[in-house]
This record gives C-alpha cells, structure tokens and sequence, in this order.
C-alpha cells in the first residue's frame, strides 16, 4: 500500500511541478544577486543572504532560508491536505477500504507519502541551490569570508537568529511571525566567541566598523572553509553535516504542518478546506508568536522554533532550541495522528 501511495504521488505532475517551483525561487534570487552583486544589508533578507557573494557553498542554507516561512509549508499543506479529502471528494476513498487494506495501514500509507515529500523537496532545494550558489558565486574566497564574518553575525547580537543575515522569511520584520528560534527571542544572550575571531560586538558597546583582518591570518584561520555564525571556520565536511541536520530539523518542522493537514483531510471531504485549515492554523500561531499577551502559549505554539536550524550554523551548536522544537512537532505529529486515526477508522465512507 505504501508503494501504491509513492507511486501515485510521484507520477503526478503537480508534485513535480510544486518541487519545481520551491526550487525556482532561490535560483531566481541567486541570479539577481550574481547580476547586481549587491547583497541585502546584515539583518535584512533571509538567513545567510547577506554571505553568499563570498561563499556559494552557503546558499543551500539561504535556500531554504527563502522557502521555509511561506512557500514550503503551504507546498505541504496542499499535498498533505489532499491525501484522505481527495479520495474522498472524488468518490474513489470507498473503493480503497473495499480492498483487504486496513484503515490503518491507508492511513499510514499516506502520511509516509507526505514525509517522502518533504524529504524530496528539501533535498531538492538544498541540492539544486548548491549546484546554482557554487556555479554564480564560487566556493568561497576564505579571505573574504572571514573577513564578513561581522557582517553575518552582526553588531550587538551576539550572533542571534535576528542579526544573522536575517530570519528565514523574505524580510527582517518576518523573523518573529515564522517563529524563530530563541536566540532571536533572546538578543540579549550572547553567542560565545571564538577563540581569536574579530569583534562582533555586544548589546549597548560601542562595536565601530568591522575589523578586517590580515590576509595570511585570514587564510591560516579558513583555508578552503566558510565561516560560522559564531566566527569559527568550518570545513566543506562540516559545512555538509550541518547542512545535513539542517535539512532534517526542516523536515521534521514540516511533518507538524503535514500533521496538522492530514488530521484535518480526515475530517472533512474538501482538500481546499482542509489545506486552508491548515494554514490558518499556521497563520494563528505566527500572530501568536510576536503577541506578548500570548507569551504564556508560545513555546507551544508549532511554528515557535522553525528557525532553530540555524543554530546548527554556530560554534558550538546550540541544541537548546533545536530540542525544543523537536519535542514541539513530535508532540503534534503524534497527538494529530492519533486524532487522525481515531477519526478515519469511524468514519462513515459509503456516501
């Protein structure tokens, strides 16, 4: 049955054309920045965008930075949506139970279906937007990379999520709506330094212009490495293995979204209604997210620590946030699935 639901996502072309799409994005903003070379200001525009003219290895991470707040979870909330409302809105769900398949078992099928989709279009853009980064803009100049490492990280922040190039949104001002990570909810706690790093500055100092260092000090520090956020260089592998949690935190991120549409393709018969369900209860949640009142709800609020997987781009890794938001989708995942099941085995198909 699982292979039965694969195949059938995949041989549609809207799944293509969906992943297609999600990649178009960031190839059209790297051809702008290659074009223009200008880069958006520290703490505008999406995480890391502000590097990538020094280093196309980073763009991966810009990527996805670009698709997270808006366009990946609405690309999951569709196919998420239309998994069990689809079926049934064009008769064919009553036919799939007539089978000796359990209901169990579809509706396990179909959320393994959604997870290959995430995974398939995460890994899409994070390799498709390498391909373009490392093309327009080179694998890096360790030079010039270390010497924008105050740029990434900022002045005053510490290296948090909000001076970091940015938020995963399309601006600095969509930083708190796509949640964030603690860090950009916490400026005042410092990222730690790195032994021998420039000056990055802190809350209320007087941090000056950017200090640049000595070429041979700067190729001695990142020879054939980018830069962390925290000032440390990282090696290609590094970089890779980073990136690689990155994308599984992203993913696991989306399964709450999927988890949120599936349970709610179970309760109604239109995939419009449920994707929109869906996405107004993601909408709720950022709104929640920038409202004090609501700061007693938060840290369960699903989109509260989407941007935590930047913090995979420091040194050290700070885990607190990842944690969290681990903790925050499996406890969706899990209740919305139980609450899916528990739906889909009652529910009445033969109309």
């Amino acid at each position: 049955m699982m292979v039965v639901e694969l195949r059938k996502l995949f041989r549609r072309p809207r799944t293509w054309v969906t992943i297609g799409l999600l990649c178009l994005l960031p190839a059209i903003v790297a051809v702008f920045l290659a074009s223009t070379r200008i880069a958006p200001p520290p703490g505008q525009g999406a995480a890391f965008l502000s590097a990538v003219l020094e280093s196309g290895s980073l763009y991966p991470a810009a990527a996805l930075a670009l698709v997270l707040p808006i366009f990946l979870p609405v690309a999951v909330a569709v196919i998420a949506g239309d998994t069990v409302a689809g079926e049934s809105g064009a008769g064919t769900l009553r036919y799939l139970l007539v089978r000796p398949v359990g209901r169990t078992k579809l509706l396990l099928a179909k959320l393994v279906s959604v997870v290959a989709f995430v995974v398939a279009t995460v890994a899409a853009v994070a390799g498709s937007s390498y391909v373009v980064g490392v093309t327009l803009f080179g694998a890096g100049d360790p030079v010039a990379v270390v010497n924008a490492i105050p740029q990434i990280s900022g002045p005053g922040g510490g290296g948090s999520s909000s001076s970091a190039g940015g938020s995963g949104g399309g601006s600095a001002a969509s930083a708190p709506s796509a949640g964030g990570s603690a860090s950009a909810a916490d400026p005042a706690e410092p990222a730690p330094a790195a032994p021998g790093a420039p000056s990055i500055g802190t809350p209320g100092a007087d941090t000056g212009s950017p200090t640049q260092l000595d070429p041979t000090e700067a190729r001695e520090r990142a020879a054939d490495s980018v830069a962390s956020l925290s000032g440390d260089p990282l090696s290609p592998a590094d970089l890779a293995l980073r990136l690689l949690g990155a994308m599984a935190y992203i993913t696991i991120s989306m399964l709450g979204v999927g988890a949120i549409a599936l349970f709610l393709s179970t309760v109604t018969a239109s995939s419009l209604g449920a994707t929109l369900g869906a996405l107004a209860a993601l909408i709720t949640s950022q709104v929640l997210v920038t409202l004090d009142a609501a700061a007693s709800v938060t840290p369960y609020l699903p989109t509260r620590y989407w941007l935590a997987w930047i913090d995979f781009f420091r040194d050290p890794i700070f885990l607190r946030d990842i944690r969290a938001g681990l903790i925050v989708q499996a406890a969706y995942v899990v209740i919305l699935m139980l609450a899916a099941w528990a739906n889909f085995t009652t529910k009445d198909v033969a109309q």
